[in-house]
């Protein structure tokens, strides 16, 4: 399964899930890690749980089994990693307090020297 399509249907998976603020960063070029991460927030401990095993059991299906999770267990953060894609499921709480957002949406020190020589 192509990276799009694995994202697609895991934003698909969250929307469907009444997943809240979802989030796509396409990180290629910034981190070696994935190429696309996805934030979404869940209501509560059993939403962000049932968030989480739902995008891993269609990502199954499709033929693309998780790597790894994590997190999923208390229910305040979970982390689902399908190789090509990251995903971070969180209460809104601990999501206002990591800011993931900011942290990937950053220029990197090359990508803001080459904007200011374009300028």
């Amino acid at each position: 399964m192509q990276v799009e399509e694995l994202r697609d249907l895991v934003v698909k998976t969250l929307d469907d899930m009444k997943a809240q603020d979802i989030t796509v960063l396409d990180v290629r070029g910034k981190t070696s890690i994935t190429d696309i991460m996805i934030i979404a927030s869940g209501t509560s401990d059993r939403h962000v749980k049932s968030l989480a095993e739902s995008v891993a059991f269609q990502a199954k299906l499709a033929g693309t089994p998780p790597l790894g999770m994590e997190g999923q267990n208390e229910g305040e953060w979970a982390l689902i990693d399908l190789n090509g894609v990251v995903v971070h499921v969180m209460q809104a709480r601990v999501r206002d307090f990591y800011q993931l957002e900011r942290l990937w949406e950053m220029e990197s020190p090359g990508e803001a020297a080459a904007g200011k020589q374009k300028g």
